[in-house]
């Protein structure tokens, strides 16, 4: 099964969008069946490499609020992300742009690092309030997942992968994506925003029945005792 997931590095649904459906893998037992692949979305593709402007006063001018009211919409979604685990420091956090991160990742992909260098981006993001519009930043977080720096830092002062990344918005446009996060199943279904695990179970399921796959087993007890192999018994 093949799930396509469009998302941003600066949307806090998304992160959260992506713990509801891992946790719903995890719960239908098709982990290790499923190939979940990342699509580049841009929110504000106007928005500057990087600001020192707190989130807070963003927040506020693009919806006409007041610092105290965007500060209060964004305890509820931190208190949302809580729910799955995750820590949301909005105090920390600000605007950035995310083209350069979007093209990071899918280098990452191209060398095997795709899953762990969106989550890194992500949680250096929402959690650690980095600069993910900061090419510095940026190479710091890809030696962390095991990316080269010389390879990352060529990547992030040239143009490569861009034409990947625009591809991704403009397939987003074509299928008619108005949000993030998005996710497709197997070209078949569409679930919208970050659902409850629950509904991801429910969409995992349907595919699943429909292409006759069958979850892992679940494995009871810990350990190998009393196991016999490969011409040896664990006692």
């Amino acid at each position: 099964m093949k799930i396509e997931v469009w998302s941003d590095y600066v949307c806090p649904f998304c992160y959260i969008g992506k713990r509801e459906l891992e946790k719903a893998i995890e719960n239908t037992g098709f982990k290790g069946k499923i190939d979940v692949e990342f699509k580049a979305y841009q929110l504000d593709p106007t928005s500057p490499a990087e600001s020192d402007e707190s989130m807070y006063t963003a927040l506020a001018r693009k919806f006409g609020s007041s610092e105290e009211q965007a500060k209060a919409q964004t305890e509820g979604i931190a208190a949302r992300a809580k729910e799955v685990g995750l820590h949301y420091d909005f105090d920390k956090m600000t605007p950035a742009n995310t083209f350069k991160a979007h093209r990071l990742s899918k280098f990452a992909g191209e060398h095997g690092f795709e899953k762990e260098m969106t989550e890194r981006l992500l949680k250096a993001y929402f959690e650690e309030g980095m600069k993910i519009g900061n090419t510095d930043v940026l190479v710091s977080l890809a030696k962390e997942v095991g990316l080269e720096e010389a390879a990352v830092r060529d990547l992030l002062t040239d143009d490569q992968f861009a034409t990947e990344v625009l591809a991704d918005i403009q397939q987003a446009r074509e299928i008619g994506v108005q949000g993030v996060p998005f996710f497709v199943l197997n070209e078949k279904y569409a679930v919208s925003g970050a659902q409850p695990t629950s509904v991801f179970e429910q969409a995992i399921k349907q595919v699943a029945e429909e292409e006759g796959l069958r979850p892992g087993l679940k494995m009871m007890g810990s350990g190998e005792s009393g196991v016999c192999k490969d011409g040896q018994c664990e006692l």
